[in-house]
């Protein structure tokens, strides 16, 4: 086994002790991060949301940084604030919680539109832009935002500009008896994450990252991904297509999967293990309805090369 695949194994085995029962789960949440994605994370309250984003936080050795969204949350609570300093007579900005490596955005569909596309431009451009000044973030910089089902109480729905800007979108779930049982048995995952330790630095996953783009993806499973969004834009299924955004998305992720699974080239079942992560906060339905039916007719016509 390569020191790339023994660190990977580490960190999927370090998340696995924490979040019990869900090893799919957490290896999407890894492979969004490996390809330099954002990762909105999709589910009820209480499965393990806010624990995962910390656990990778922790595993990766990132600065982290958590805000919790709420209705009344204005743009400089995230992004930072100019003070005027009367001793100097000029204004010093003061930064807010995104000057981080990993940052999450607890409950981010609580807040208004307004304060939600703040992480915009950070979310793209790995910077932010304040009263003319440009500042740089961290590198690495992940968003991982949290958000309860659109239909509770509370919730203002992203916009597709937003959506657009996550990677992925995951659900986590309810646990299974086994696992459920662990958790009742066993040591609170809050006292498990205070006894996390990185087991990778931040310059090691710059690095693996690295790898991952120049995982080798043969010219038909590049035809096979544009068929695949090609799919998407002419039939009557869905309301409109994907972005190109979406099909770079699709093309690294299917790499990070690859590099996981020990395969130094893309195979179609790693453009088909990460596409509904992909997708389903991307398509709408022509009744606005999306469902694991509809990827799955995605999928069924196109070929596999």
């Amino acid at each position: 086994m390569n020191s790339t695949a023994s660190i990977i194994e580490s960190i999927l085995n370090t998340l696995n002790n924490i979040i019990l029962g869900k090893p799919k789960t957490t290896k999407l949440a890894l492979t969004c991060l490996l390809a330099k994605g954002h990762l909105l994370i999709e589910d009820v309250p209480g499965v393990g949301k806010t624990t995962l984003a910390h656990s990778l936080a922790n595993a990766l050795g990132l600065s982290f940084q958590r805000v919790q969204f709420t209705s009344d949350m204005l743009p400089a609570d995230i992004l930072g604030v100019s003070v005027f300093d009367r001793e100097t007579k000029n204004f010093t900005f003061h930064k807010g919680p995104i000057f981080c490596q990993l940052l999450l955005a607890d409950e981010v569909n609580r807040t208004t539109p307004r304060t939600q596309s703040a992480l915009l431009e950070a979310m793209e451009e790995g910077q932010i832009s304040i009263e003319g000044e440009t500042y740089d973030l961290d590198l690495p910089f992940f968003v991982i935002a949290t958000q309860n089902p659109s239909d509770q109480i509370g919730t203002f729905p992203l916009p597709e500009s937003q959506l657009d800007r996550f990677l992925m979108r995951i659900e986590i779930g309810y646990p299974d008896a086994e696992a459920e049982r662990q958790l009742l048995l066993g040591q609170n995952p809050r006292d498990k994450l205070k006894q996390l330790k990185a087991v990778i630095s931040h310059q090691q996953l710059l690095a693996i990252q690295t790898e991952v783009e120049n995982i080798h993806t043969s010219p038909a499973i590049i035809d096979y991904i544009q068929q695949l969004l090609e799919y998407t834009r002419n039939s009557d299924l869905f309301h409109f297509g994907l972005s190109p955004r979406a099909g770079l998305g699709l093309l690294r992720a299917s790499q990070a999967w690859a590099l996981i699974e020990e395969r130094q080239q893309v195979l179609p079942e790693d453009v088909q293990a990460v596409i509904t992560s992909i997708v389903g906060h991307r398509l709408q339905t022509r009744d606005a309805f999306l469902d694991r039916d509809s990827i799955a007719e995605l999928i069924a016509h196109v070929a596999i090369p």
